[in-house]
């Protein structure tokens, strides 16, 4: 199992929304969540009831402004099987298939998480084990990846007549490239976490298992000395230039965007410029609300 680390003084004090048990949700370091699949014996496959959990407390993350960065993992030996084919085939059984219209207006997609876009906030995946289908839909769509060098990763839809189409095979696509998208998408097969990193380019960093939660809180340390007005307006650039399709759109929606404004209008840009004039380290406060 992964032993999450314990909430640190007053942040024990946050108060997120109810969730079940399908989930844990800890607060381990300033301005940090961590929140792990916690299905271990079904191999963290993802139900109704878990993506519900997700959702609510992602759009509380998304809105609670001493939250800065959130962590992603799974506790067992996978971090996200996917979606419980068990499930999805007693629905197909009796006849019930999800719409084209309900998966569109699905703007969060797979486990809430694999096509959202609202959220201004980095998110970090630490994959311990294998993640397969929506699991690693769900990666792609994370900011940084860590992944312990025992995980694999597979989009094995095709081999069970299905299809991965919650937002992957389009980001697998700009990252990888179409060939080497195919090697996944269109045999199933399953890669390394080497292979991730150097050759398809979705994993930032491959480490020791027992390290990968350490190196994602290490990251979200990093992530934390900067600016959090300024990491939640690039976060939104980034997001932008996926979604637009010229470089000037891209920048004119950025400029515009609430981040952005709120960047250039708030608190922390001053105290920057003041603490670099000063020769001190800045003192970062909560962002406004937008």
């Amino acid at each position: 199992m992964l032993y999450l680390p314990p909430p640190i003084g007053r942040l024990a004090d946050y108060n997120p929304p109810p969730y079940s048990e399908e989930i844990q949700v800890v607060f381990p370091r300033e301005h940090v969540m961590i929140l792990a699949f916690n299905r271990p014996k079904a191999l963290n496959a993802m139900t109704p009831t878990m993506a519900d959990d997700i959702k609510r407390i992602l759009d509380w993350f998304d809105e609670e402004p001493s939250l800065w960065v959130a962590i992603i993992t799974g506790q067992g030996r996978v971090f996200c099987a996917g979606a419980d084919l068990v499930a999805w085939n007693q629905r197909a059984n009796a006849g019930v298939a999800e719409s084209p219209e309900t998966l569109i207006n699905d703007v969060n997609g797979f486990g809430s998480i694999s096509r959202r876009s609202s959220s201004p906030k980095p998110i970090i995946a630490a994959v311990n084990g294998g993640a397969y289908g929506g699991g690693v839909e769900i990666i792609l769509n994370c900011d940084i990846v860590i992944a312990s060098e025992d995980a694999v990763f597979a989009l094995p839809e095709v081999k069970r007549g299905v299809v991965a189409i919650q937002g992957g095979m389009p980001r697998l696509v700009r990252i990888a490239g179409h060939q080497l998208a195919s090697e996944m998408l269109l045999l199933g097969r399953t890669v390394s976490a080497q292979e991730a990193f150097s050759r398809f380019g979705f994993v930032n960093k491959v480490v020791p298992k027992n390290q990968v939660l350490a190196t994602a809180l290490e990251f979200a340390r990093e992530i934390n000395q900067n600016s959090p007005d300024s990491v939640q307006s690039t976060k939104r650039a980034l997001i932008l230039a996926n979604q637009k399709t010229t470089l000037e759109d891209a920048v004119a929606a950025h400029v515009l965007s609430k981040e952005s404004r709120r960047a250039q209008g708030g608190e922390n840009i001053k105290e920057g410029l003041t603490a670099f004039v000063e020769r001190r380290k800045p003192k970062w406060t909560n962002p406004a609300k937008l």
